[in-house]
């Protein structure tokens, strides 16, 4: 396995932390500022601020690639009638081989033939602009649903319930990756998937209350239908996106993750702001409003940057470095993760069933991670 598989297991526990952290700073937010859709476009508009940083990066390369390459044109333009110059003192000729040196003694002139020319440091680093383009316009609507369909699960029902629903975006993983010929299935992947799957449904039959014994009445009172269902809409989208991104992604070679997330951010702020009204129309969203204190607008900034600039960019990336499938299952951490917070914040206890099916769900991604390492290493 390379370092950048076991990096994207890394990354997948740093997005799990992230993840549920933003979540509850969410559902706070949504007792002032309860409007789904102004904190789901200010949080993937404001991912546009990694354009500069690609902007930073690609201006950086130029820069190296100017110098090796003069540095390369001193060296071919080289011209001998067969006598060397001491190599001590003379940079180009340390690095003249040993057919080069036959070339010159036969009188044959030192300039490199263009099929053996070495890649140069822009052509190492060259992604296309246009081709990253095209893919932020199919995935932007993608991911700007995901997030939007989650935001509303968040406003409509609980914490855990969201976490669990989301959970299932493995199932939709794997439909997806079969589907598109990504995901081969296989009695491991199949019984991973089964496993979480009847974790997520303990929990979600599993019982929680407070220290003082009594089933939580505001947990039962936050449930919600709607809730659910979006946070059901919320993991096919999650699905979908993740197999379109790791198949326009690769393995990261392919994508500047950079631009392709500031396209993402782009297209929304100039493309979805309009949904405000349509989605109020139809009595989904509140009429649109700026939030009203200068406190709300720097948790909606702070917790946009956090979860949207930061925690969105590293599961993208733990998608490409890993596949679909474990990034996917490894989000089903969540529900233990969010658990034990309960635990130690809250104080709240749980039934043996829901205790049991966080370890499920833990045991669908381990087992996920150890298939996906056996078929790297047979093939």
């Amino acid at each position: 396995m390379g370092w950048r598989y076991h990096a994207g297991l890394g990354l997948i526990g740093a997005f799990v932390l992230i993840w549920v952290s933003s979540a509850e700073i969410t559902q706070r937010i949504f007792e002032e500022y309860k409007q789904p859709f102004a904190l789901t476009y200010f949080g993937v508009s404001v991912v546009m601020i990694y354009f500069p940083i690609s902007v930073i990066k690609e201006w950086i390369y130029s820069l190296l690639n100017i110098l090796f390459r003069k540095i390369y044109e001193d060296y071919t333009s080289v011209r001998t009638d067969g006598i060397l110059q001491r190599p001590e003192t003379d940079l180009k000729n340390s690095l003249i081989t040993d057919n080069e040196i036959r070339e010159m003694e036969e009188g044959m002139p030192l300039v490199k033939k263009e099929k053996d020319e070495p890649p140069l440091l822009a052509d190492c680093y060259e992604s296309s602009s246009w081709k990253i383009a095209k893919c932020g316009l199919y995935l932007t609507p993608i991911w700007f649903a995901q997030e939007y369909f989650s935001n509303m699960a968040l406003a409509n029902t609980s914490v855990a319930s969201t976490t669990v629903l989301n959970s299932m975006s493995g199932l939709f993983t794997l439909f997806f990756g079969a589907l598109l010929g990504q995901e081969s299935i296989n009695i491991t992947k199949t019984t991973a998937v089964l496993i979480s799957m009847a974790g997520v449904a303990m929990t979600t039959i599993g019982k929680t209350w407070v220290a003082d014994g009594h089933i939580s009445i505001s947990e039962t009172r936050k449930h919600s239908i709607i809730g659910d269902v979006f946070g059901l809409l919320s993991a096919v989208c999650y699905g979908l996106f993740t197999v379109l991104l790791k198949n326009s992604a690769g393995s990261g070679e392919k994508v500047d993750m950079e631009k392709l997330f500031g396209c993402i951010g782009l297209y929304s702020f100039l493309g979805f702001w309009w949904l405000a009204w349509p989605l109020n129309a139809v009595g989904i969203e509140p009429y649109f409003k700026f939030p009203s204190s200068i406190s709300t607008w720097e948790i909606v900034i702070a917790n946009s940057i956090f979860s949207g600039v930061i925690s969105d960019f590293l599961w993208a990336l733990s998608i490409v470095w890993t596949t679909p499938l474990v990034a996917t299952l490894g989000m089903s951490l969540t529900i233990p993760i969010a658990m034990i917070a309960d635990m130690v914040i809250h104080g709240r206890k749980y039934s043996a069933m829901y205790i049991f099916g966080c370890i499920q769900v833990f045991a669908g991604f381990t087992l996920a991670n150890l298939s996906d390492k056996i078929s790297r290493s047979d093939s």
